[in-house]
C-alpha cells in the first residue's frame, strides 16, 4: 500500500469514526429531550388527577355554577389528550403547540372556577380544598422547573443540529429541530382571580 493510499484510507475511517460519534451524540441529545419531556408528563398526569377532586370539593358548594365546573373538566380532559400526544412525539411542532394551547383553556377554565370560589366563603375555607388548591399550586411550581429542564434540552438539541458539520448528519439522518413547551401554567398557580364589577 503507497502513503497516499495509506493516508486516503486513514483519512476515511477518521471521518466514519467521526460521523458515528456526530450521530451519537445527536441520539442522546434527543433522548435527553424525550426524558425532560417524560418529567413534565408525570407533573402533568398529578395535575389531572389534582382536578377532578378539587372540582368535585366545589361541586358540594357551587351548585348554581356547573357550566363552571364543566367546563374545567372538558378542560382537563383536552389537556390530557393534547399530553397524551405530546408525549408519544415530544418536541413535535404541532403537539407542543397544541399543548400549549390547550394548557391555556385549562388555565382559564381553573381561573374562572378560582374567582367564582372568591364568592362562596364556605368552599374557601373547606380543609380539602385548602388542601387540593396547595397541592395543585406545588405542582404548577413542578411543572415549572420540569419545563425548564425540557426547553434547556430542546435548546442543547437544536444548537447540537444547528452547527456545522453537525448539521450536516442532522440532515443526512433527517433530525429536524424540537419544538419548546412555551407554557404549561396554570392560573391558579399565581392566586385566585379578582372579578370585579
Amino acid at each position: 500500500m503507497s502513503v497516499a493510499q495509506i493516508i486516503i484510507v486513514a483519512a476515511l475511517i477518521g471521518f466514519a469514526l467521526w460521523l458515528v460519534s456526530a450521530y451519537n451524540r445527536l441520539i442522546a441529545l434527543r433522548g435527553h429531550l424525550h426524558n425532560a419531556f417524560a418529567q413534565i408528563d408525570v407533573q402533568l398526569r398529578r395535575r389531572f388527577d389534582l382536578i377532578p377532586n378539587l372540582v368535585e370539593v366545589a361541586r358540594r358548594y357551587m351548585e348554581h355554577e356547573r357550566g363552571t365546573l364543566e367546563a374545567v373538566i372538558a378542560a382537563r380532559d383536552q389537556t390530557l389528550a393534547c399530553s397524551r400526544e405530546a408525549a408519544r412525539r415530544p418536541g413535535d411542532l404541532g403537539t407542543m403547540n397544541a399543548l400549549s394551547g390547550a394548557t391555556g383553556v385549562l388555565a382559564d377554565a381553573l381561573g374562572r372556577m378560582m374567582a367564582v370560589v372568591e364568592a362562596y366563603p364556605e368552599l374557601k375555607a373547606d380543609a380539602g380544598m385548602t388542601q387540593l388548591s396547595e397541592e395543585l399550586a406545588t405542582t404548577e411550581n413542578r411543572i415549572a422547573f420540569a419545563r425548564q429542564a425540557y426547553n434547556d434540552s430542546v435548546n442543547d438539541y437544536n444548537v447540537a443540529i444547528g452547527q456545522f458539520p453537525v448539521n450536516l448528519v442532522a440532515g443526512l439522518f433527517r433530525l429536524v429541530p424540537s419544538q419548546p413547551l412555551q407554557s404549561c401554567e396554570c392560573l391558579v398557580q399565581r392566586g385566585p382571580v379578582r372579578v370585579q364589577f
